[in-house]
């Protein structure tokens, strides 16, 4: 089954590419015809359609004809398929240099497409003659040509092939000439005449002679040139000089133009075989003709460019006598120029060993530069003095050889005061009129690590508020230092000697590139309110050089501590309370006092009281600085026997924290508030002697913390400023209620540490510092008062302070 199904596929293509080429028949054939060139036009070349077996009668139907470019074709086919010539053809120009030219044109028939090529050759025809450029031309050879002389002539032309081209050379019948002939292959034959006899022109003054070309037609074709030979005279006698050598003496620098001498010479012969011409001789190479020029009439030597001394001293000159004959006979003579030296030349200064750097450490006597100077002028024009600029430290030092000098120092340097020093080296000659030339010369002093670094202040205090941001930068320090490069390339780091600050450092690190410092943790005013450590700065010089210095950090506070109820205090711990008082009492009665204390400093710890909530507002009253609740009035019968009271207690932070107290007023009959008075008193007594004791015991902390602080402060003032005058002054802006004032001058400036209450109008400044106050001084319009809150006793209820 699968080869009848392969067999039946296979009949079925073989049929469809018969279809096809049935639909589309292409063939195409090649026919050759040869013509001859120069053919008349209209002239059969060939019947086509025969040839080819077409039928006649269907060419027209068909479309037959020649497929031709956009020129006019060479050839046409008529309605019988013959091929006619349709210009006439010059083989010379359709197939200049081709051996065989052959013309090939394609003839196209329609309905079946048929593509035939038809290929005719173009057959030479002898239809040029060999010709000459010029009919006739001259030759001038003097009588004196020996023998085997040759004259190369001009060939003659012929554009036909090969075998019509020039085929020989001819030359007349005569005694003194012969010919020869070169082949040149491409370029044709060469006619070549030379002398077989010798020339006498006193016999025969002139030579006509007769140069035939022939071709290879038949019969052959030929062309001819006339040449006419002319017989020159010989030129027997040389130009004489007048005198056997020629010397003279020239000023360098004279102007272009100038005369140096003048030379003659004669010639015997008649005519312009005995005019004489002057020039330089053939060895006077091209740099003396760049100096020096002849007159050719006159025979004067000038001056054509500027002459130097110092490039040579003496020159010797070749000129030339030479006559006018056809063939010129020539004599030399040498002439001896000597140049005479003027003082022209400035000294020059070179610097043949200089080192630019020198270390600011090098002793007097280091050689920084050797110089060489020299002046191309002859006697005292080149003796030559040299000094150098006194505003350096530089001196020059004349050596063992002829004008050289080394550059030495002759003092201490220092590169921190100057870094570069430009030196000026003045040399003059001794000439009538001295010449003289500058050089200057830089040199760098280079570094020496002789500078420790220096911190900009010392020692540093810096102010960070509380509860900072551990890992973030606090404040940095910066020192400088004077040397340059590596030698002044400062990182820094914590001193860490194992003292008791060594806790305090370990969580402190610094940047050791820039001096930045952070925290590891954050700071507790209420744990820590100042410390002190050291930062070392050191460079990166050799040997290395250091520094150090003291960093005082003072901590202030922020209100991160609420108020804590001291009293009441019930057995669970809560701020509440139950308070008895008997009836009978009168308005202004002590009912109670709420105590509280809060563990912050200034107006964090200040503490306002008052009512957040009462039974009858007319019955009790609070002292919103004491704490203290007293009655407004005597009760009635129609007041009630319990009333309750909610205390709040509130700091002055800029955020305020505050806490509650509830008191619970018991009104009872007299002689029951008597019984519970005398329990009551006992037990308030306790209390009281247990809160007074921590009071004071945090009173007495507080109070020396503040002390060291305002030592320290005063201290590290005097150290900074040598115009520092301590002077307390007690400041009518403050109150005294509830805050305490110091105030001591440093310098321009007047500081003042102050409590929590500060006077109307103060403002504060953000900033690291966010405890100063900026307070207008009275004492001078523009000045300005720092004023910083002091680290005083911790914060509690006013009437315990």
């Amino acid at each position: 089954m699968a080869r009848r199904g392969y067999n039946a596929w296979l009949e079925r293509l073989l049929v469809l590419i018969l279809c096809l080429i049935l639909t589309f028949n292409i063939t195409s054939a090649q026919l050759q015809y040869s013509i001859p060139e120069e053919l008349t036009v209209g002239a059969v070349v060939g019947n086509i359609a025969k040839d080819l077996g077409l039928d006649t009668s269907a060419l027209n139907a068909r479309g037959f004809r020649i497929v031709s470019g956009s020129t006019e074709p060479l050839f046409q086919l008529n309605n019988n398929g013959i091929l006619h010539l349709n210009r006439k053809i010059d083989r010379e120009e359709v197939c200049e240099r081709i051996s065989t030219c052959i013309i090939k044109i394609k003839t196209v028939l329609e309905n079946p497409l048929e593509v035939h090529y038809v290929a005719i050759e173009v057959l030479d025809v002898n239809d040029h003659s060999p010709t000459f450029s010029e009919n006739e031309t001259h030759l001038e050879i003097s009588e004196s040509a020996l023998p085997g002389a040759r004259f190369q002539l001009q060939g003659a032309h012929d554009p036909d092939s090969d075998m019509y081209s020039i085929q020989l050379y001819k030359l007349s019948q005569n005694d003194h000439f012969r010919l020869e002939v070169k082949d040149r292959g491409e370029d044709g034959k060469i006619p070549v005449l030379y002398l077989h006899k010798p020339l006498d022109k006193e016999t025969a003054r002139s030579h006509r002679l007769l140069l035939t070309a022939v071709d290879g037609g038949k019969p052959a074709k030929s062309g001819t040139l006339r040449i006419i030979v002319h017989v020159l005279d010989v030129n027997d006698n040389m130009p004489v000089f007048a005198k056997d050598s020629y010397a003279a003496v020239l000023k360098e620098n004279s102007p272009i133009g100038t005369t140096i001498m003048q030379v003659n010479a004669t010639d015997l012969d008649d005519g312009l075989n005995g005019e004489v011409v002057y020039s330089l001789g053939n060895n006077v190479n091209n740099k003396l003709r760049k100096l020096f020029e002849v007159d050719a009439n006159t025979g004067e030597i000038i001056v054509k460019a500027l002459i130097d001394f110092e490039a040579k001293d003496k020159y010797e000159i070749d000129i030339k006598a030479s006559d006018k004959g056809s063939v010129p006979l020539a004599t030399e003579k040498s002439v001896v120029i000597t140049i005479v030296d003027l003082n022209d030349n400035a000294p020059e200064i070179e610097v043949t060993s200089f080192s630019s750097a020198i270390p600011e450490d090098s002793k007097p006597g280091t050689t920084v530069a050797l110089i060489s100077v020299t002046d191309n002028d002859s006697g005292l024009n080149g003796k030559v003095i040299c000094y150098i600029s006194e505003d350096v430290p530089f001196t020059l030092t004349p050596s063992l050889q002829d004008n050289m000098y080394s550059i030495v120092t002759k003092s201490l340097l220092d590169r921190e005061h100057q870094s570069k020093y430009d030196g000026t080296i003045t040399c003059k000659d001794a000439g009538e009129q001295p010449l003289s030339s500058h050089r200057t010369i830089s040199v760098t002093v280079s570094d020496v690590n002789d500078n420790s670094p220096e911190f900009s202040t010392n020692p540093y205090n810096f102010y960070v508020i509380e509860n900072n941001v551990a890992g973030a930068s606090l404040f940095s320090v910066s020192a400088y230092d004077y040397d340059e490069g590596d030698n002044a390339l400062i990182s820094y780091n914590i001193l860490r000697n194992g003292n008791e600050n060594q806790k305090i450092t370990s969580f402190l690190n610094i940047n050791s590139e820039n001096g930045d410092i952070l925290a590891l943790k954050s700071f507790d005013f209420e744990t820590l309110k100042t410390f002190q450590f050291r930062v070392v700065a050191t460079d990166s010089g050799t040997p290395l050089l250091s520094s150090n210095v003291t960093v005082n950090v003072f901590i202030l506070d922020q209100n991160d501590n609420a108020p804590v109820i001291l009293y009441p205090v019930s057995s669970n711990g809560s701020a509440e309370g139950v308070e008895e008082i008997p009836r009978n009492v009168n308005a202004g009665h002590l009912v109670t006092k709420v105590r509280a204390y809060d563990a912050d400093i200034g107006y964090n710890g200040w503490l306002l009281f008052s009512l957040q909530e009462v039974t009858d507002h007319s019955l009790f009253g609070l002292d919103r600085y004491t704490g203290r609740i007293r009655t407004l009035r005597s009760f009635t019968e129609t007041d009630e026997a319990e009333h309750k009271l909610v205390i709040l207690v509130k700091d002055n932070g800029n955020v305020s924290l505050s806490a509650t107290a509830t008191v619970i007023v018991k009104v009872v009959e007299p002689k029951e508030a008597f019984a519970a008075a005398d329990v009551k008193s006992a037990t308030n007594d306790e209390e009281d002697n247990n809160v007074t004791f921590y009071l004071m015991i945090t009173l007495g902390s507080v109070s020396t913390l503040f002390l060291i602080s305002i030592i320290v402060l005063i201290a590290m003032q005097c150290s900074k400023s040598t115009d520092y005058t301590s002077k307390y002054l007690q400041e009518t802006n403050y109150d005294g209620t509830l805050c305490h004032s110091i105030q001591y001058r440093s310098g321009d400036k007047r500081y003042m540490l102050v409590g929590p209450r500060m006077s109307v109008g103060s403002t504060i400044v953000p900033g690291s510092h966010a405890n100063t106050l900026m307070l207008p001084d009275r004492r001078t319009p523009g000045e300005v008062r720092k004023i910083t809150l002091s680290q005083s006793s911790s914060g509690m209820n006013a009437g315990d302070r």
